[in-house]
């Protein structure tokens, strides 16, 4: 078995470049390369979204129109076919009513509708694939309906019983619960209620839990804090009773996108051998924010989404204080507009130090982790994380809230200083977050130890090989598990 070249179907709502909200689609645009690199004959399906141009990536009808079997009785789907750049075959589910005529992936009322349309028709169109998986990796509530699918129905019919699914969850927040008429929708109304469940309701994060062979979330942690703390919510005692099939594996980082040496979006390439150069980014940053350009004053650098989940309502109390010295903030994301609110107000209160951009913007993302000397993440929870590891390989230092995978990844001074990659703060809240950010800037001014800790974030491996490694293993045990049930 450890040998053996295995088919996967790796299924997810968005995937880079095709649809991106936030970090699955990093993760569904790169694991699949990785293993298809590897040796392995993995395929990725997606709904096609109407902001997918088709011109933009030369797709193509794949077979014939098909019928899915959902409401009163079916709707006509079909695929579109075309590859990425390092050959992985891509599949995108086309239909006329949930995904092609709506530009957005997500925010509609119909949501839990349209993501059991898209696992129905994932199952459908299987038969005309003329290719079978020996294992389905499915990825958060939206595609929930085949492990579900799989352990009521597929197990009794022959083409089927044989498929194993993985059950990978990155953010245990978004649960994807709605009244159990969908399942009648789904035409699936022989699916048990779950005790986690409220009454009337399904909750498809839970029903992908409890039916998959394996479960996994994106960090070691991250699966401890499920089941031991708040981050677990009222899905806790379920992951408990499936703990033996519940571990943890860090997501990578596309290494070739950010790779500090090459990086077209900044202005001077460097590596761990002249990380002097970094200060030619650190001032090209604070021109294109309109900060004064200082090499001696600490550069604080955040992008995030403006959500509660990211901690964004702590900063004002946070730096306030810090900002009352010598410290520039240079902040871009978009979200809720009550936290842009605050955070212009903050910038109003101190116009010549900080400097909130408030758009999508990747050229200057690129720019803030080259640039910023401590990049900050005080996340409320974070299953894994990926802009403490974009940091740590930019030589910028973090600091971060010591949870999910900012734990498993930043490794704080004052606890282990010979191992040391960054700051982290426990409890979570604006006086500790202030008090590591306070820790980082005098150790700042040590350029000695500072370099210290940039050398160990900049050399530390945070590629997507390690983790697609552990991602085969899993897929092994889950055929393994499947086999035996």
């Amino acid at each position: 078995m450890s040998d053996k070249r295995l088919k996967v179907l790796f299924l997810a709502a968005e995937a880079v470049p095709f649809a991106r909200v936030g970090g699955l689609a990093d993760v569904a645009g790169a694991l699949p390369n990785v293993l298809h690199a590897m040796g392995h004959d993995v395929r990725l399906m997606i709904p096609r979204y109407g902001s997918i141009r088709s011109e933009e990536f030369q797709f193509k009808k794949f077979a014939r129109p098909f019928s899915v079997p959902v409401g009163p009785g079916h709707e006509r789907a079909h695929l579109v076919h075309t590859t990425t750049g390092d050959g992985v075959p891509v599949y995108l589910v086309w239909d006329e009513k949930f995904f092609s005529p709506r530009e957005r992936v997500y925010g509609f009322d119909d949501d839990p509708q349209r993501f059991a349309f898209f696992g129905r028709a994932v199952i459908a169109s299987l038969e005309m694939l003329e290719w079978m998986p020996d294992v389905i990796h499915a990825n958060d509530w939206h595609t929930a309906v085949l492990p579900t699918w799989l352990a009521y129905e597929g197990r009794y019919l022959r083409q089927y019983r044989h498929l194993a699914c993985l059950f990978t969850i990155h953010n245990l927040a978004y649960q994807g619960i709605s009244g159990r008429l969908l399942l009648t929708f789904a035409q699936m109304e022989y699916v048990k209620h779950l005790e986690v469940e409220p009454p009337g309701q399904v909750n498809w994060m839970a029903q992908g839990i409890a039916n998959a062979d394996l479960v996994n979330t994106v960090s070691q942690q991250y699966a401890q804090d499920i089941l031991q703390t708040a981050a677990g919510g009222d899905l806790a005692p379920l992951l408990r009773q499936r703990q033996d099939r519940l571990s943890g594996v860090p997501n990578g980082i596309d290494c070739q996108v950010w790779d500090p040496a090459t990086d077209p979006h900044i202005s001077h390439h460097f590596d761990r051998s002249s990380t002097k150069m970094r200060a030619v980014n650190k001032a090209a940053l604070q021109q294109a924010a309109h900060l004064p350009v200082r090499p001696d004053v600490p550069l604080l650098g955040l992008v995030t989404r403006l959500e509660h989940v990211k901690g964004v309502d702590i900063l004002p109390a946070m730096m306030e204080p810090l900002l009352a010295g010598d410290v520039q903030l240079v902040l871009l994301g978009t979200g809720q507009p009550e936290y842009q609110e605050m955070l212009e107000g903050l910038q109003r209160r101190f116009p010549n130090k900080v400097r909130c951009l408030f758009r999508h913007d990747d050229v200057l993302a690129h720019r803030i982790y080259a640039g910023c000397d401590i990049y900050l993440m005080p996340s409320r929870f974070e299953p894994c994380g990926r802009g403490q590891m974009i940091a740590m390989r930019y030589g910028a230092v973090p600091v971060v809230h010591k949870t999910g995978g900012l734990a498993d990844t930043v490794i704080d001074y004052h606890e282990r200083p010979d191992k040391a990659t960054g700051f982290s703060f426990s409890p979570f809240g604006p006086e500790t977050g202030l008090e590591a950010v306070r820790r980082a800037m005098r150790v700042f001014r040590d350029r000695a130890a500072w370099e210290a800790l940039q050398m160990r974030g900049m050399k530390g491996d945070f590629c997507w090989s390690a983790a697609a490694k552990k991602y085969l293993q899993l897929y092994r045990q889950a055929i393994e598990r499947h086999a035996q049930s």
